[in-house]
């Protein structure tokens, strides 16, 4: 129980990834607010299964590239569990794949807010309310690194701005022993791929990858864990790549 009389706020906490980390941090002892933006079977469908294993959460839905929306999450988080000692903003999307010569101006805007304005808007709203010793996981991508995948500009440079925006918010909230930290997942077995991803393509990247496999939800949940609990108290600024050895930063 790492996480014991812990309360945590996941974005885009209700499926794949989200799920995996909000079921996760209540198996450790956490009570958890689940944030999601339109599927309420899904969010609901997370919540029984947190409650099936003894755990605490409530669903808020939310749309994180909207300040009052993120307002009311970071409100209902503190009426319902009085504070918040962890972070993690999971919520993001490619959206499409669009080269730049064909990119509308609405697009690039969708994407930025999404993945990278949804992150400054929850971390302004919610660090008022976190204790000290707090953690903040955010969700950058191997993309931020290599460039991304073929059309996938504007999400490889917002995410970029999430790995710089973590590295600056880490010192910022040194004082307040809140570490930042951010995970850099790579391929990972996700409705992400399943939607944006070409079948050939994926193999093709699992068969180059030293592990010879796509990762998955559950792998990236629990390096979500590790970097919001005790576990890695002296870790503070980094991005940890999760790709299977594809990739190194």
């Amino acid at each position: 129980m790492k996480l014991k009389n812990k309360i945590a706020l996941v974005t885009g906490g209700a499926r794949d990834i989200g799920r995996a980390v909000s079921l996760t941090l209540a198996k450790e002892g956490a009570s958890v607010v689940i944030n999601y933006y339109d599927n309420e079977e899904q969010a609901k469908e997370t919540l029984q299964m947190i409650n099936d294993i003894g755990g605490k959460a409530i669903i808020v839905q939310g749309d994180m590239t909207k300040w009052d929306s993120v307002q009311n999450l970071s409100a209902k988080a503190v009426e319902a569990y009085g504070k918040i000692d962890i972070l993690v903003n999971v919520a993001g999307g490619l959206m499409g794949r669009h080269l730049i010569t064909e990119m509308q101006e609405e697009f690039w805007d969708l994407v930025m807010n999404l993945n990278l304005k949804s992150v400054y808007y929850v971390c302004k709203a919610v660090i008022p309310n976190m204790n000290d010793g707090g953690a903040i996981v955010n969700f950058t991508s191997q993309a931020a690194r290599d460039g991304g995948g073929f059309g996938a500009i504007a999400y490889a440079t917002a995410k970029g701005g999430v790995l710089t925006f973590t590295r600056g918010l880490a010192k910022e909230l040194g004082p307040k022993r809140i570490r930042v930290n951010a995970v850099s997942p790579g391929m990972i077995n996700t409705t992400f791929h399943d939607q944006f991803t070409k079948p050939e393509i994926r193999e093709k990247v699992a068969a180059s990858t030293p592990l010879g496999r796509e990762g998955n939800a559950q792998e990236v949940a629990d390096l979500v864990l590790f970097l919001a609990s005790d576990s890695s108290s002296f870790i503070n600024g980094e991005s940890v790549e999760i790709n299977g050895g594809i990739f190194f930063s």
